[in-house]
């Protein structure tokens, strides 16, 4: 018990001096439990609901009156069943890359509907999958029988969903998708994180200092690449941003590529305590990101590097080969 009391104050002192005036100004507690995995309150691998570039409300616009209606009654059904607006952005992008958001009487081989969905694969009869409230509810059914699908990119969760040849197709109108569950669902905030860009961008918040208690309790577990968001005894890089935001109420995606998408972006120069850091192999291209650490102030980050490497705190140069030149602030 006295090394617990101890090992406690030892990380509270630890964060205290990490952490730069006025950087995070809200006061971490000693009784915070960073193994203890809270119930969120922002999800921000819900898409681009602050994305820059109008590309999302371009592509809203040049839908026509079938294409409402289909979104309009996926929005529906998912308010009448109490789901979030993540589900609805799943279902709108998997409409969207399926059928175009309309009801099809045909496609490949028995493929069906909205969802193109297969009465051969026992997904209804084939009066069943061209009846759009039938589908949609069917397509939620599915959805909803998901591991993690609350915890990851909106057109994975699609993928996982559909099982289609082309697994990254969903993803090209995740912006459409998060802006429509904006206006036609009249949510104003649908990933409750809030927004940010540019010169609004708020500071980093208390959540960015629970985030940081929960990597820091981390030191010493092992690397282990791909592990589960559920296990806590090891570690890759992704996984520990992701349980250390989870831990202070932030969803992010699960790999380090769509992690730099989860938040607002700023000038690495000027990241604050909390924020990510990224390498990529082309650093003018997101595509190639393969690495991501938590910035804890003073010129050092917190990660899970590499095999036979535990997590650690490290020392970093914001001229290092291979970072990214963007920091993100998560959930903003």
């Amino acid at each position: 018990m006295k090394l617990a009391v101890f090992l406690s104050i030892a990380a509270v002192l630890v964060i205290a001096a990490i952490l730069t005036a006025g950087a995070v100004t809200s006061v971490v507690s000693t009784q915070q439990n960073a193994q203890n995995v809270q119930l969120v309150n922002c999800n921000a691998s819900i898409g681009p609901i602050t994305a820059s570039g109008p590309q999302g409300q371009i592509d809203a616009s040049r839908l026509n009156d079938e294409q409402r209606g289909t979104v309009s009654l996926i929005i529906a059904i998912g308010k009448e069943r109490k789901l979030p607006p993540l589900a609805w952005q799943i279902a709108i992008q998997a409409g969207m890359t399926e059928s175009g958001l309309r009801n099809l009487n045909y496609g490949d081989r028995d493929s069906l509907g909205i969802f193109q969905m297969r009465p051969s694969m026992g997904w209804g009869t084939v009066e069943q999958v061209t009846t759009p409230t039938y589908a949609v509810h069917k397509f939620y059914d599915v959805l909803e029988k998901v591991p993690n699908w609350k915890e990851q990119r909106p057109g994975d969760s699609a993928q996982d969903v559909e099982r289609s040849a082309f697994p990254d197709r969903y993803h090209k109108w995740e912006a459409m998708a998060s802006h429509l569950i904006g206006v036609a669902g009249e949510i104003p905030d649908p990933t409750g994180c809030g927004e940010g860009t540019g010169d609004l961008l708020p500071a980093a918040s208390g959540n960015a200092a629970k985030a940081i208690q929960f990597a820091l309790a981390q030191q010493g577990k092992p690397y282990l690449w791909g592990a589960s968001l559920t296990r806590q005894d090891a570690y890759d890089c992704s996984s520990l941003m992701n349980q250390a935001y989870r831990s202070a109420g932030v969803i992010l995606p699960r790999v380090s590529r769509d992690q730099y998408r989860a938040g607002a972006h700023l000038p690495v120069e000027q990241a604050q305590p909390g924020d990510l850091l990224f390498w990529a192999w082309d650093t003018g291209n997101p595509v190639t990101i393969h690495h991501v650490a938590m910035y804890l102030g003073d010129g050092k980050i917190v990660e899970a590097q590499q095999t036979g490497v535990p997590v650690h705190i490290r020392p970093v140069s914001f001229t290092e080969r291979g970072l990214v030149r963007q920091a993100v602030r998560p959930g903003v």
